[in-house]
């Protein structure tokens, strides 16, 4: 009986102290963030650079954070499919998104998706995908200028892979007032052979082109800056004040606390130094390991959306 009466004064003491804590304004301690695995939500297959590079990343950043990071690949409708289910979700911190950032602009601006532009903070970018123009080694041409030249007396064929990589290269032609005609074709996979194999003159390449150095010529830069294997070429941005979408981003649902973000942006830095991260980012992507923190990056995205709606407008 007396344990019990001295459990009842312990708890009438704790709500006593609770309310006081409320009544001066002084919360609670909570558990720090985060007390729980996190969950990284990939919105591609498995198999791909970005599932890839997340996987180990997964790793670095749960050691940063201490505690562990749980990937999740949600596929479908080039990445809105993930997107989407990390919009709705709690903003917390618990749900983050991996991805290309093109899979976070480009479906609001054209689709009827359930997310837009505003739906997401950033919290940092790792890398970027290293996008070209490019051509067959022994192609007519070596530069934008003279592919473009090339296209003013001959009938020209390129890759269509993709309504973003198309409206870009279009964007291009109705600029310098030439034509070329879109070859659909199925990624990087089926665009190489038709490269290399002569049933196109020209292509985007999202990387791949990477793997073909003898093969294949950058003729162009797609992200506002040169790419880490071509930093002669110039970007295309240096010409049309336009590039497209380049980075890759972990992002959560708008609304997250900034402690939150902040805390994920410093295990995001430490994690982009991690050995195993590097030596796969640079090594076998040959992609640059080129963190951006989380203003920085709203900032840089902010940019990159006004190419996207100027390439839009001049392209309907």
């Amino acid at each position: 009986m007396k344990k019990f009466i001295g459990i009842r004064i312990a708890s009438a003491l704790t709500g006593i102290g609770l309310g006081l804590a409320s009544v001066l304004g002084v919360s609670p301690a909570l558990a720090e963030y985060p007390d729980k695995p996190v969950t990284l939500v990939i919105p591609y297959k498995a198999g791909g650079s970005t599932e890839t590079m997340a996987r180990v990343f997964s790793v670095a950043l749960g050691n940063a954070l201490g505690q562990k990071v749980i990937v999740k690949t949600k596929p479908g409708g080039g990445g809105a499919i993930g997107a989407t289910e990390v919009s709705n979700a709690a903003p917390d911190g618990y749900t983050l998104l991996f991805a290309a950032s093109s899979s976070l602009l480009w479906p609001p601006l054209t689709q009827d998706v359930e997310y837009d532009i505003d739906s997401f903070a950033y919290v940092g970018k790792i890398t970027d995908y290293q996008q070209a123009i490019v051509a067959k080694a022994d192609a007519p041409f070596d530069t934008l200028e003279e592919l473009i030249e090339h296209a003013r007396t001959h009938p020209l064929n390129y890759a269509d892979q993709s309504a973003l990589s198309r409206m870009f290269i279009d964007f291009i032609g109705t600029e310098e007032g030439v034509d070329w005609t879109g070859i659909p074709t199925k990624g990087g996979g089926e665009m190489v052979p038709f490269l290399l194999g002569g049933k196109i003159d020209f292509a985007w390449s999202g990387g791949i082109h990477n793997r073909y150095g003898d093969k294949m010529k950058v003729l162009a830069s797609m992200n506002s800056g040169r790419l880490l294997a071509s930093k002669d070429v110039p970007s295309i941005s240096e010409t049309y004040n336009v590039s497209m979408p380049s980075q890759a981003v972990i992002a959560v649902p708008a609304g997250t606390p900034a402690d939150v973000i902040a805390k994920l942006e410093a295990a995001m830095e430490t994690a982009s130094k991690d050995s195993d991260f590097v030596d796969l980012v640079t090594n076998k992507l040959q992609f640059p390991v080129a963190f951006l923190g989380s203003d920085a990056l709203t900032k840089d995205i902010a940019t990159t959306v006004d190419g996207l709606n100027l390439v839009l407008e001049k392209t309907k």
